[in-house]
């Protein structure tokens, strides 16, 4: 469906059914498959031959709908994760060892951020911060001899920088790793990385993706593009024999279109196991077909409220990229021009005692560790999300602790506004 547009294939790409088959996704909830001989399914664990054995690796309803989200990012090959966290340690891990080194933007969720500074680290993978803001000499700086990848999100959680896609891939590039993004928040109806020079794209499928709070999950998207045989001696993993599966080399096998992929799924899942459930991938999909319809609207809805919240005295600031005013207008304007997304971020000058006193009088806004939903939500990153960071990762992150992450639902706008407005008039009284 590679010439069809972005809403068609929300609706239709990853599955089509035969004469006489379901037409909607089938959900295969079955742990197992049976075969006829025991020669066709060594054929499987020996990489020989498609098909499925074991859920924990793959299914048929987590391939269709991953080849939908492949197929909505232009890439060439995807794979659905537990969740947003499993996919952004899948795509990592998949190129990193001990050893290791990444770059990675400074401005990210702070549940990655611990995943990359903390837990990774304990496994010998070492990561250099770094400003979305920083020059290109800056950023050649970070890299190392044993860097092996670079990672950024689209537009941060809950900072709402955007990330300049082209400078952080040709750095990338220029010292023969990948660029990994995170595009969450925009979604591939609002941006698409890989046009941008992105190697690898990753999702939290929970968020607008799946759009109701339904589904835990994650995707990962592989663009097919990044020659890893030319940089063999940085990745060895997918350059030299895999003696697990019997000496085969995956960049060799299964190419540039399809190597990445493979071994994430055959070593790292097999593994791990964070298989996303089939019966989420099914609701994952209901969400897909009607993505490309609600996220303009969360677009149009984020735009009011932050142009309101922008009138307000307790206010000190207010972070959307759609604003004008925000500093990431221009790179927002090149990257998202139909827009970024519905979450908005706003420092009370008050700092978390004023936030946490004006959360309590919203109404309609619930206060919930969840963004990009159908409802509207709101919390204070600092004593939440990212509660793990201090002062100092707070500030570089650009996570001040009055912050208020607000993700406008699909309500009325109006009603948004008017939530806010009564919130504000209790807190002041």
């Amino acid at each position: 469906m590679k010439n069809y547009s972005t809403g068609t294939k929300c609706v239709q790409a990853g599955y089509r059914p035969g004469n006489g088959e379901p037409r909607q996704i089938p959900i295969i909830q079955s742990t197992t498959f049976r075969y006829e001989t025991s020669e066709a399914m060594g054929k499987l664990f020996d990489l020989e031959a498609p098909g499925y054995f074991y859920t924990r690796l793959q299914n048929p309803t987590n391939d269709y709908v991953a080849a939908k989200i492949a197929e909505l990012e232009g890439g060439t090959a995807g794979m659905l994760t537990s969740s947003g966290q499993a996919a952004n340690f899948f795509a990592l891990f998949n190129i990193c060892e001990c050893g290791s080194h990444i770059v990675s933007s400074s401005s990210i969720y702070g549940g990655t951020f611990n995943l990359i500074s903390v837990t990774m680290a304990k496994m010998g993978i070492e990561v250099t911060f770094i400003s979305p803001d920083c020059t290109e000499e800056e950023l050649d700086a970070a890299f190392r001899e044993n860097t092996r990848a670079v990672f950024g999100e689209t537009i941060a959680n809950p900072a709402l920088t955007v990330l300049d896609i082209e400078k952080f891939a040709r750095a990338a590039h220029r010292h023969g790793v990948p660029l990994i993004v995170d595009n969450t928040f925009p979604t591939p109806v609002n941006c698409r990385p890989i046009e941008w020079g992105a190697d690898i794209v990753t999702h939290s499928t929970t968020k607008y993706m799946d759009g109701h709070g339904a589904a835990v999950g994650g995707a990962i998207v592989d663009s097919g593009r990044f020659d890893w045989m030319a940089h063999a001696d940085k990745f060895p993993g997918l350059c030299t024999p895999d003696e697990s599966y019997h000496g085969i080399v995956y960049a060799e096998k299964f190419g540039k279109e399809g190597a990445f992929i493979t071994k994430c799924t055959s070593q790292l899942m097999r593994d791990f196991g964070c298989i996303q459930s089939p019966q989420n991938a099914f609701l994952l999909n209901l969400g897909l077909e009607s993505l490309h319809v609600r996220m303009p609207k969360h677009v149009e809805n984020g735009q009011a409220v932050a142009e309101f919240l922008q009138t307000q005295p307790a206010v000190a600031h207010v972070s959307y990229p759609g604003l004008p005013s925000d500093p990431y207008y221009a790179v927002a304007q090149k990257y998202l021009p139909k827009g970024g997304c519905g979450v908005v971020s706003f420092e009370l000058k008050g700092g978390r005692p004023a936030a946490e006193a004006f959360m309590k009088e919203l109404k309609l806004a619930a206060i919930e560790t969840h963004v990009a939903d159908a409802r509207t939500c709101c919390l204070n990153p600092a004593t939440s999300t990212h509660r793990q960071m201090n002062d100092e990762q707070l500030k570089a992150a650009g996570v001040p602790a009055g912050l208020i992450r607000i993700s406008c639902g699909l309500e009325d706008k109006e009603d948004l506004i008017a939530d806010l407005q009564q919130a504000f008039e209790a807190v002041g009284r």
